[in-house]
């Protein structure tokens, strides 16, 4: 057995020993292969999917984690959990997804016990350690399970199996919470997250496929790979894109030249303050 093919039965050992499982569900790439993993090793009656409702959260992610359980006849229950409400959570301090997660999952450990379910499960990967995630320490608090980080599994062999195992997931694009967008110390509202909301679905509408639009104040910071940097800079395109994010309520519209890449807004920490653990 080759060794994806054995952290994947890892995967499962670690699942299989858990014995039912509420997982954090947000119809991404991670979340639904460890939903459906789990499904299949512990079987439905074992298994709920849990998906927060919130405006930091995009109507077509939920409404994509609602269609993927109702067609595979799991049970999906969703959860309000208004990060805008956490008190601190609106400043968006450099700790602000340990605040959301802490709220979220104590939500879902409550949902837990309520329907008889062992453990809660969610869906960060190996990748994720390499990144500053103070999110990760609630987690670890709380005592939720990471099965894919515990069978040392990265983004890209999940990609793999999830397009081994048929999951229409498998190249979707990686998705972060809309409040990631924002640089630190800057208030994030319901107006700011719905400009970057509409500003990004516009860019998928277009054919963007891995994209951020990071704010800053008003001024909308562009991030798509950049090999779609033509599409970008084609007369129709641009024209397009900077007429709407006018319209969305942007005085600016950048390019940002180094493109996509997980947690830029990151890049003004230091390596002291990205230490989590």
């Amino acid at each position: 057995m080759d060794q994806l093919h054995t952290k994947y039965e890892n995967l499962k050992q670690e699942l299989r020993a858990l014995g039912s499982v509420a997982v954090g569900f947000s119809s991404g790439v991670d979340s639904t292969f460890l939903l459906s993993t789990a499904v299949d090793v512990l079987g439905k009656e074992n298994v709920i999917a849990v998906t927060a409702v919130s405006c930091s959260f995009p109507k077509r992610e939920r409404d994509e984690a609602a269609e993927f359980c109702r067609r595979n006849g799991i049970r999906h229950l969703m959860v309000e959990s208004e990060e805008l409400d956490i008190d601190g959570f609106r400043q968006n301090p450099k700790n602000r997804c340990y605040l959301c997660k802490r709220e979220l999952f104590e939500k879902i450990l409550k949902i837990a016990e309520e329907n008889h379910i062992a453990y809660v499960a969610e869906g960060s990967n190996m990748d994720d350690n390499g990144d500053y995630r103070p999110g990760l320490i609630a987690i670890k608090e709380l005592g939720i399970q990471s099965p894919l980080r515990k069978a040392e599994l990265y983004k890209a062999e999940i990609r793999e199996l999830s397009k081994e195992l048929g999951l229409p997931t498998w190249e979707k694009q990686s998705f972060a919470c809309l409040a990631s967008r924002f640089v630190y110390g800057e208030t994030i509202n319901e107006e700011k997250l719905g400009m970057v909301d509409r500003a990004e679905q516009l860019l998928v509408d277009l054919g963007f496929h891995q994209l951020r639009v990071r704010i800053h104040g008003t001024i909308a910071r562009i991030e798509i790979m950049p090999e779609e940097f033509p599409l970008l800079m084609r007369e129709d395109v641009r024209k397009t894109v900077y007429d709407r994010l006018k319209e969305f309520g942007f005085s600016y519209v950048t390019m940002d030249l180094m493109g996509y890449r997980t947690g830029s807004m990151n890049e003004t920490l230091d390596e002291k303050e990205k230490k989590i653990f």
